[in-house]
């Protein structure tokens, strides 16, 4: 969720996830037993968003949670169990996976009182699949038939139609989707926040939505404080099951992740996202059975600038290769990090339909000699220097330090990192290409099948394809993944195309990511998900 109702690039040390099944213990010890008030507010460690508070404009944290709480889609996940379940489909049909009919559920409303209708769905992402519109998440979308007539490739002129020919509107109730191929893994997809609808008053001025958008999720809009803080209040009228236990949320935006955790401790921050590095050591001493200490099947890695001349040559790969092997993970996750990660071997996260253990191979291997001989072998790394960009608010000056002085020691190359002050600035230069190094690239899935950390990520002119990475070769494996009809023929082939990743190296995986977090004594019940969120509408704030 750059991961689950969206995976996001995430901004903080210790935040990622979706795994395929519960996540077990920190969630429900401490829960307590306290006097509820039902209309209480609780705030959360949150980052300023990066875009409009618009379904398909969010893929980071900051707005993806946000926009989370706010919309419901045709499907979702379970918190408990990670696995797919249907929010606002009544039912999903289809024969051969490639033409769906969906039906929905009546009596669901916008926040403004309108009726959630199939055109709102069909309408939504017509609107946001268009290229004219700049959804950051528009190529969620190119699986419809008629995409590329509202989304043609860059240079390819402007949209021909504002209206994908395989999505249609039957009735109030029915949708008819009708893919360019079989997707055996469609309905997982949909569980994204990017197919949310929209009421007809966003069509009015999309731009004053983003600012004040109108969902029909559990929570309400309120207000938005720029670089200060964003509330959501519980809606009335909410129809799902997962009723809100509480009153509301208050998003609130940290620069520094220890500042948060220092506001947890004295109460006055509810709900924590992460634990900085520095408290690490003893955040489960200061906070008892209100911390938490889970697995999530999250992932961080390191890319490469592949766009930059110095990184196109292809005996570069054998330099990535090195550098790689020139980090010593274990060491690093062990100290630096306080045990909080597992370190990487594969790009795919344990716990995911597809994970293959050890796909990395030797790559993701400490070896100094041999790093020094590949990077030797690919005529070196340009000007015997590397730059790691990150975000300063994050908590990972320590860990980036420790991979550049893991770097230098074995290989003799240069390595220093690249702080920008916050999660937008860095996201800014990255998605802008302006990056000319390495960078840091943190996951978390959107929904629990490899294809999320393979193809979304790696796949030419994927969204969230940082590195401009293109490989014909990936692409084949990933399209014949894609048009498989069942989910194991998918599986199987995105672990070929994932082969194909530790030949070229585009990113270096690191580790993989545990829930680091906790809660104040101002509520109780906070349990975290698979996807390493807080269940939001399940925290009960205490009565004073």
């Amino acid at each position: 969720m750059r991961g689950a109702t969206s995976a996001k690039w995430v901004a903080g040390a210790a935040i990622i996830a979706l795994g395929v099944t519960a996540c077990g213990g920190g969630g429900s010890k401490g829960s307590g037993s306290a006097a509820v008030d039902a209309n209480g507010v609780y705030s959360y460690q949150s980052s300023e968003p990066q875009h409009p508070l618009q379904p398909a404009n969010a893929m980071e944290v900051g707005g993806g949670r946000i926009v989370k709480n706010l919309f419901r889609g045709l499907t979702d996940y379970d918190p408990a169990t990670g696995k797919l379940r249907n929010q606002m489909a009544e039912k999903i049909e289809t024969t051969d996976s490639q033409h769906y009919k969906i039906t929905i559920k009546t009596g669901w409303t916008f926040h403004d009182g309108t009726p959630v209708t199939a055109s709102s769905f069909v309408d939504s992402w017509n609107w946001s699949a268009n290229t004219k519109n700049n959804q950051v998440n528009s190529n969620w979308f190119s699986d419809i038939a008629g995409y590329t007539d509202v989304h043609p490739e860059k240079g390819k002129g402007d949209p021909t139609t504002d209206k994908m020919s395989g999505l249609k509107a039957i009735d109030d109730k029915t949708i008819q989707i009708d893919l360019v191929a079989p997707v055996s893994y469609f309905p997982y997809k949909l569980g994204y926040t990017a197919f949310s609808p929209l009421p007809k008053v966003f069509f009015t001025d999309p731009k004053k939505y983003g600012e004040a958008p109108i969902g029909n999720g559990p929570y309400q809009f309120v207000s938005w404080e720029h670089n200060k803080a964003v509330t959501l209040k519980t809606y009335a009228n909410y129809k799902g099951e997962d009723k809100p236990k509480n009153g509301g949320i208050v998003f609130k935006n940290y620069t520094q992740a220890e500042a948060a955790y220092k506001e947890l401790t004295s109460d006055t921050l509810d709900v924590l996202d992460q634990v900085d590095p520095t408290d690490l050591p003893k955040y489960k001493a200061d906070l008892g059975d209100r911390a938490v200490d889970q697995p999530m099947g999250g992932i961080t890695s390191i890319a490469f600038a592949m766009y930059s001349p110095d990184w196109k040559a292809p005996e570069k790969a054998k330099v990535r290769q090195g550098l790689s092997m020139a980090i010593d993970r274990d060491t690093i996750t062990k100290t630096v990090l306080q045990g909080s990660r597992q370190p990487a071997d594969s790009w795919v996260a344990p716990g995911v339909a597809g994970y293959k253990q050890g796909a990395c191979g030797e790559a993701c291997t400490y070896n100094p000699a041999k790093a020094k001989q590949l990077i030797a072998e690919g005529h070196g790394v340009p000007n015997n220097k590397v730059t790691i960009l990150y975000n300063a608010d994050g908590g990972h000056k320590e860990w980036v330090d420790a991979v550049c002085n893991s770097i230098r020691q074995a290989t003799g190359v240069e390595c220093t990192g690249d702080p920008k002050p916050d999660f937008k600035t860095a996201r800014d230069l990255i998605d802008g290409h302006k990056v000319t190094s390495i960078m840091r690239s943190a996951w978390q899935q959107d929904y629990p099948l490899n294809a999320n950390f393979l193809r979304d990520i790696y796949g030419t002119g994927a969204s969230a394809n940082d590195s401009v990475y293109s490989s014909p070769e990936f692409d084949k494996f990933s399209q014949a993944a894609d048009k498989a009809t069942s989910v194991d023929q998918t599986v199987a082939l995105y672990q070929q195309a994932e082969g194909v990743l530790a030949k070229d190296m585009p990113s270096i995986p690191l580790w993989y990511y545990k829930t680091n977090a906790g809660w104040s004594n101002n509520v109780q019940n906070v349990k975290y998900d698979s996807f390493g969120d807080p269940v939001f509408t399940q925290v009960e704030v205490k009565k004073k």
